[in-house]
């Protein structure tokens, strides 16, 4: 009973943010009520799955500690990007193309990894939040195109939710902290039903129980844009995920080798390509169930395990699903701009340190995300350039991240006759030389960014 309680705990921790991923990609992209009801299922079943492949102990796949798998907000903004231009196909054949490319580099992920310290993941972290934020304004005013389009009722809709959600965060502890963003949601749609705005349509015609079936939304179609951009996010979780699994050996007492990793890497590389196939999304750590592991003491793979077979079992059951799909756009707006603005937070938290360290850093930060903001504002810049180049220059979460791998590589990788100039000056005066950010402390320093 115990250990039940305990995985529900984690269900709750990791709820609203697995409903959160389907609802706004579905709604940015176009779904119908009834396809929306299937990929918010087919999520949830999937984090099960996922977690599951992730808290195994073998020899091909699984870091084999107690980890929550979901889809991870990095990845929302280029997927509404993907689905708006390419369709719904492209989404989920980018997904799978992704997931074979990690699960084949895992072991080499390594050595790979020197290109993504932390000054590029925080700069690729926050050019996506800070493109995302557009997305949850529409919502907030009751969805784009809608007819009551900032009405009274959407903006105290969503500003209500907002302030419930701040609130809560800002006068509760622990467990209830944890899910302020799901208590919003709720709060926010209770108070919509009094206004009469709901509409529960969707869950009287969803079914108890319904079987999963590949390829239900669309078949997958592979174009190579697309495939870039979520190999992309893929790498930069992957980075993230490293320090998740750093602060996860820490709590509990197990030594990360380089064996563990691979098939921690790897286990997220299966996860996407069968969220692809199954048309979900890709699944990397979920750090906010380690925080609540910390609050608890409990770090058993029994409750996690738990807590993945309560995923899989709601998947199948669309009358659950379909409760989600009732959430008013405003409410959702007004989460929306909590839950990205935290990943803007999380971008500059990761971005801090490293500016701290150094103006080149400094540098490498105001070139990427003012190219990367600049081109997702102005998407015409490079229109007259040949289409084979627009594939690099059209997308600005694309072009800020190579603006900020190039970057760092120039300033912190390529030897530099008046950095080792002041090297030999200082120690000659016999002072400590503070070294630059470099490939050694990657991992380090990826640690470091678990939340």
């Amino acid at each position: 009973m115990k250990t039940t309680l305990l995985g529900f705990q984690h269900l709750l921790a990791m709820y609203a943010g697995a409903v959160l991923v389907p609802l706004i990609v579905g709604n940015a992209i176009g779904l119908t009520p009834t396809q929306l009801t299937y990929l918010v299922s087919i999520d949830i079943l999937m984090c099960g799955i996922a977690t599951i492949l992730q808290i195994s102990r073998n020899k091909y796949f699984g870091i084999g500690l107690p980890v929550v798998l979901g889809c991870t907000f990095t990845a929302v903004g280029p997927m509404i990007l993907i689905g708006n231009e390419y369709g719904i196909s492209a989404i989920y054949g980018a997904v799978i193309a992704s997931g074979v490319i990690i699960f084949f580099i895992s072991r080499f992920f390594g050595s790979l990894v020197r290109f993504f310290p932390p000054v590029v993941t925080g700069s690729v972290v926050t050019i996506i939040g800070i493109t995302l934020i557009p997305v949850a304004i529409n919502n907030m005013g009751g969805g784009q195109g809608a007819s009551d389009f900032g009405s009274l009722t959407n903006i105290g809709l969503s500003f209500g939710t907002l302030l419930f959600i701040v609130l809560m965060y800002r006068f509760s502890t622990g467990f209830l902290q944890s899910i302020a963003i799901l208590l919003g949601l709720v709060g926010g749609t209770v108070a919509a039903v009094f206004l009469g705005i709901v509409d529960f349509s969707n869950v009287q015609d969803a079914s108890y129980v319904h079987m999963v079936l590949p390829f239900y939304l669309a078949t997958p179609t592979f174009h190579l844009l697309p495939i870039a951009i979520m190999t992309l996010v893929a790498m930069v979780s992957l980075v993230e995920s490293t320090g998740v699994y750093f602060a996860l050996g820490d709590i509990c007492d197990e030594e990360i080798d380089k064996s563990k990793l691979e098939k921690g890497y790897r286990a997220e590389g299966l996860a996407s390509v069968i969220g692809g196939i199954f048309n979900a999304f890709p699944y990397t750590t979920f750090s906010q169930n380690v925080g609540l592991m910390q609050l608890s003491g409990v770090k058993s793979r029994r409750v996690i395990l738990v807590t993945a077979v309560m995923l899989i079992s709601l998947g199948f059951l669309p009358k659950v699903a379909a409760l989600a799909t009732i959430v008013p756009n405003a409410v959702l707006g007004g989460a929306m701009v909590a839950m990205f603005g935290m990943v803007v937070a999380q971008g500059i938290k990761m971005l801090s340190p490293v500016i701290s360290k150094s103006q080149d850093n400094a540098m490498i930060v105001a070139c990427s995300i003012g190219i990367g903001l600049g081109v997702s504002v102005v998407p015409d810049l490079f229109a007259k350039l040949p289409d084979s180049v627009q594939i690099l220059t059209s997308n600005g979460i694309v072009l800020g991240s190579l603006t900020a791998i190039f970057l760092n590589i120039i300033f912190n990788m390529v030897p530099s006759g008046k950095k080792q100039t002041k090297q030999k000056a200082s120690e000659t005066k016999t002072q400590p030389v503070t070294m630059k950010e470099g490939p050694s402390s990657v991992l380090v320093s990826a640690s470091a960014q678990s939340e």
